[in-house]
């Protein structure tokens, strides 16, 4: 195995119990390492290989001594080895563009751990062999579609085939993939039963997105401070009488960036602000919330022994079930989309409002002296585009449907259709709020106002100020956008 540097990643025991999101995540982008599995939970998984492999050699198990889908009633002989081959070749079909390798990444460190919770009946040198690729930097060639959200079988099958010596891997010029493992008619099926492939997906779009919500609080704190907006909205007793923990936490988090007392005074000027300012705690909130929900759930699957048949230790038994059928990911991630988006249109409605004199007391669009300047007036239809793009992968997933294999398997999740949406999700965002980081700076500096020094806001300004060309004159702002753009993760740490 590679040496990374131990102190310049952190460590991550997979154990088949304790896997996180933002291991996950970390695991991904190389981040964090993994440390050799938790010495019990290889021991526990290599009983399973063995309890899978009396089973099948004395009774029927589907995809062991049957074959699978509709061909769950054909009899597979004990001695065929050639088996499990087979069977990775034919579901090894995904089509479209190879996954990038951060997302091929985040599978394998999902897979491996749900095999340590040892349900899978797999040889534990396939779990050795995947925790060393993801290691070394090594991924197998993945494409993009073979799934509807009821297991990604053509994903994990191609891994599958890279594992024995049958498919290419991809990696940094250092990555060294591993040696050829051999899998026979036991290790197949228990290798492709999972939905590893859109758990990890899900957990790098919710690591992303997390991030984007935060830098939208002190985004939307600085459109705030440039139209002198009120700070009742945010007062704890308004939280306390509608007592939603993501809108108490919006709410908290504005308080804390801009030093807004728990109990503000009565304001001076405009009583009710438009709604981009007076309903943030209320429409960041569930976005708050959702994203905790869809934590839990990604939790649950990432530590779950799914696979179908459970291979169960304790009683000497294989249990066929449908643990596979990804609902519970599918409906998580659909409302999740949904709820991010609720928070994008509220930064279209301040990047409006920006552009408003009678909010701002500026000239219209944040224009400077020049007759008719139209300052920042382009990046509302900017932003409306991103938002356009936005709102059509916010589209719920789970209301897809299709039946499969001779009708057998007569409905599907599109768990994986929700996760590459969410991905998406993510890019699109980030464009609007980085339209609105830009508008609020120029009508802040416009306004010669910035944040009272020592609030967390003022480090936010900062930040943004030191980066974005301060130029009033109109001008394309194609490169002012993308700079917002990669300030964001930053501002998520202020």
């Amino acid at each position: 195995m590679l040496d990374h540097g131990r102190g310049a990643t952190r460590p991550v025991t997979l154990d088949g119990a304790g896997l996180r999101t933002a291991d996950i995540a970390a695991l991904a982008d190389r981040t964090a390492h993994p440390e050799p599995p938790d010495p019990r939970a290889l021991a526990r998984a290599a009983e399973s290989w063995e309890t899978a492999r009396r089973l099948a050699a004395t009774g029927r198990v589907y995809g062991r001594s049957t074959g699978v889908g509709a061909n769950r009633t054909e009899d597979v002989e004990p001695d065929d080895a050639a088996h499990g081959l087979r069977l990775l070749r034919s579901h090894a079909g995904a089509i479209g563009d190879p996954l990038p390798a951060r997302e091929v990444r985040a599978m394998l460190a999902v897979r491996a751990n749900q095999l340590l919770a040892g349900g899978a009946g797999l040889n534990p040198a396939v779990i050795t062999a995947l925790l060393g690729a993801l290691e070394s930097g090594a991924h197998p060639v993945v494409n993009e579609h073979g799934a509807v959200g009821t297991g990604d079988l053509a994903a994990l099958a191609q891994t599958g085939l890279a594992l024995a010596g049958e498919h290419p891997w991809h990696g940094p010029p250092d990555a060294r993939p591993p040696a050829a493992t051999p899998l026979d008619h036991h290790d197949a099926l228990a290798l492709i039963s999972s939905n590893a492939l859109t758990l990890g997906q899900s957990a790098l779009a919710l690591d992303a997105l997390r991030r984007l919500l935060t830098a939208s609080l002190a985004v939307a704190a600085l459109s705030l401070l440039a139209v002198d907006g009120s700070d009742e909205p945010f007062a704890d007793p308004v939280m306390r009488a509608r007592p939603h923990p993501g809108s108490a936490a919006a709410a908290a988090r504005i308080r804390t960036l801009c030093g807004i007392p728990a109990r503000p005074a009565a304001p001076l000027g405009r009583i009710q602000d438009p709604y981009g300012f007076r309903c943030i705690p209320q429409i960041h909130g569930p976005a708050l919330d959702a994203a905790d929900s869809l934590d839990e759930v990604l939790t649950v699957e990432v530590n779950a022994a799914a696979e179908n048949p459970l291979i169960s230790t304790e009683d000497r038994a294989a249990y066929h079930h449908g643990n596979f059928y990804a609902a519970h990911v599918a409906l998580a991630l659909d409302a999740f989309r949904l709820a991010v988006l609720q928070t994008a249109r509220l930064s279209t409605a301040r990047l409006a409002a920006l552009s408003e004199p009678d909010l701002t007391r500026l000239r219209p669009f944040l224009g400077d002296a020049a007759p008719a300047s139209s300052g920042v007036m382009i990046l509302e239809y900017a932003a409306g585009a991103a938002l356009g793009e936005l709102r059509a992968v916010s589209h719920p997933a789970s209301l897809g449907h299709a039946v499969l294999s001779r009708g057998v398997e007569e409905s599907a999740s599109f768990a994986s259709l929700g996760a590459r949406q969410t991905l998406r999700a993510a890019a699109y965002y980030r464009q609007v709020l980085a339209c609105e980081l830009v508008a609020a700076v120029r009508a802040l500096r416009l306004r010669r106002r910035e944040p009272e020094p020592g609030l967390p806001l003022a480090a936010a300004y900062a930040l943004a100020a030191e980066a974005l060309d301060p130029r009033m004159a109109d001008r394309p702002l194609t490169e002012d956008v993308a700079v917002a753009a990669g300030l964001l993760d930053e501002l998520a740490r202020v």
